[in-house]
């Protein structure tokens, strides 16, 4: 159901309702039976999955609330923002794919980009360590509204929302501990933090990652308009020298470290973006992996300003 029904609306009418990836032209119960199967699995697959590699390892507890509104500089939540609103936009292409009416469509794309992001406040809300976090869900249902007033109003996502993000190298710099008495190195604490491995990092790490309102200026402008209409303007926001949830200080073998306490930093940006969607547009399957490629911001000149350093510009900016 995510990937298979990946399709502009122009392809509809470009290819015959024979096509694998068109929308079927009315209901077709074969479809939204593979559909339904598929995202039953693709669920199970993603709750077992998720419940394995990460709550498993820490401590349980009875279900209870936590805020967190002000750890990660907000970056966590830009996150959910970006996850609830692509799930449901997926959800939604599945839907039309098996022939649904757009209004039916909509609502399962909804449905479907709650459940999966609800999933993980309620396994938040039973961790020891964590808790339900009304921000997070705040996060998540701003996400899915913006899918939901675009489809319901314009008939098409106008503005999307995107993600980049580049690893880094952290060095082993000492860091000494407030007692003097040990140290630490600040590629062992993001390790402890963001994991090893590289996608490890690419989902934790949130000095990596930035994420984007990209505006389809052609579709914004009245009818007619002579902008290129796979040209977007992105607005982007991420943050920096984020080691520790509220601040970079923590505890580590009975010895309290802190390190660059007061440079933690927000970054925003004035961005350049391309809309794959609008690129072989009569190719479908082409097509469709650029539905793909488009949830990333891919490189491009970047006006930035950081709360640390004040403006720069970035001729390709990639994160």
């Amino acid at each position: 159901m995510l990937f298979s029904g990946l399709h502009t609306e122009a392809q509809d009418t470009l290819q015959p309702p024979s096509s694998f990836l068109a929308s079927a032209p009315s209901y077709n119960q074969k479809r939204f039976i593979y559909a339904s199967s598929l995202a039953g699995v693709t669920y199970a697959g993603f709750s077992i999955g998720l419940y394995n590699s990460w709550y498993k390892n820490y401590d349980q507890s009875k279900f209870h609330l936590f805020n967190d509104n002000r750890e990660w500089n907000q970056v966590d939540k830009a996150g959910h923002l970006f996850s609830a609103y692509f799930q449901s936009h997926f959800f939604y292409r599945g839907a039309k794919w098996t022939g649904s009416s757009e209004n039916k469509s909509i609502y399962l794309g909804l449905l479907g980009g709650f459940l999966f992001q609800s999933t993980i406040e309620v396994m938040d809300g039973f961790s020891h360590d964590w808790g339900f976090s009304a921000g997070d869900m705040t996060a998540n249902l701003l996400g899915l509204s913006g899918f939901y007033f675009q489809q319901k109003y314009w008939g098409q996502q106008k503005i999307t929302i995107k993600e980049n993000s580049w690893p880094v190298a952290y060095g082993n710099q000492l860091i000494p501990s407030v007692s003097g008495q040990s140290a630490t190195t600040l590629k062992e604490r993001t390790d402890q933090l963001f994991g090893s491995s590289a996608l490890e990092k690419a989902l934790k790490d949130y000095n990596v990652q930035t994420y984007w309102a990209s505006f389809n200026i052609h579709s914004l402008l009245a009818e007619g308009n002579r902008w290129p209409e796979w040209l977007n303007l992105a607005l982007g926001y991420g943050a920096g020298n984020l080691y520790g949830g509220f601040a970079n200080s923590w505890q580590q073998g009975g010895e309290t470290y802190h390190y660059k306490t007061n440079d933690r930093y927000r970054q925003f940006y004035l961005a350049l973006d391309y809309d794959l969607r609008k690129i072989f547009k009569k190719k479908p399957y082409l097509n469709a992996v650029m539905h793909v490629l488009d949830l990333y911001k891919w490189p491009a000149p970047a006006l930035e300003y950081n709360t640390l350093n004040g403006f720069s510009f970035h001729l390709m900016f990639r994160n």
